[in-house]
């Protein structure tokens, strides 16, 4: 597992690259989250950029290393991290900028929802899966890309994926490139904020946070409580179980 991060002047770049999927176990997300959080505490950094190498942005939590470990305790350590590494880019102190190539799935969408913008590769797909993996979680930060209450439920409860085009038209992407583009339009937006006051940067994100009608921290948790339900009461299990031995 790779996650590393380049700072060029007013610039951080957090790249993920875990392959085969980019899927991340406990310890990738509780990374992913140290490194956004230390990315932007550099005063002179205007914008982080966070991107991934390799098929797609991010396949989510790493359920076979969940299935993998004995008892909770990876499941329990998972939500955990996910929850951080959620955190951390909302509330990264200043604006954060995802990059996404291919598909961005589950957790992945709890990183997309919560930035503050969004640039796309022409061939990127979004969606939640956790349906069909004993889950829930991450209709928390679809929401605040798609419009209507109804279109979120109708992903939530099929799984489906959307693409680019359709969050583009709700206004959520900024713009879509070519995959082979992408890395220089999201550097490109990137150096639009690099020339701007640090310090009013960081107040203008905290007063966005601030102004926010839901509390995306208290309201992904809340959604986690049911996943650990699930898992209780032994669907959870049962769920990943059978992706496992299907995607083996």
């Amino acid at each position: 597992m790779s996650i590393t991060t380049q700072i060029d002047g007013a610039i951080a770049e957090v790249v993920m690259e875990r392959p085969p999927v980019n899927a991340l176990d406990s310890a990738g997300w509780f990374e992913l989250a140290k490194q956004i959080e230390q990315a932007a505490s550099h005063e002179q950094v205007c914008v982080v950029v966070l991107r991934a190498e390799g098929r797609g942005f991010n396949a989510g939590v790493d359920l076979k290393s969940c299935q993998a470990s004995p008892g909770h305790e990876e499941l329990l350590a998972v939500n955990r991290g996910c929850f951080a590494a959620f955190k951390a880019v909302y509330e990264c102190q200043v604006p954060l900028i995802v990059a996404v190539n291919g598909y961005c799935l589950g957790g992945g969408i709890g990183l997309v929802g919560n930035a503050d913008m969004v640039i796309a590769s022409d061939d990127a797909s979004f969606g939640l899966p956790e349906i069909d993996r004993g889950a829930l979680g991450g209709a928390t930060q679809l929401a605040r890309l798609v419009p209507s209450p109804q279109r979120l439920r109708s992903l939530v409860f099929t799984g489906e994926r959307i693409d680019a085009q359709e969050l583009q038209r709700y206004g959520s992407i900024q713009a879509i490139v070519p995959q082979a583009e992408l890395r220089n339009e999201a550097m490109r937006w990137a150096a639009k904020l690099a020339n701007k006051d640090p310090r009013v940067l960081r107040a203008a994100k905290s007063c966005l946070n601030g102004i926010d009608a839901i509390d995306v921290n208290r309201s992904y948790r809340y959604e986690q409580g049911y996943t650990f339900e699930l898992n209780l009461s032994g669907h959870g299990d049962e769920a990943r179980s059978r992706f496992v031995k299907e995607s083996s």
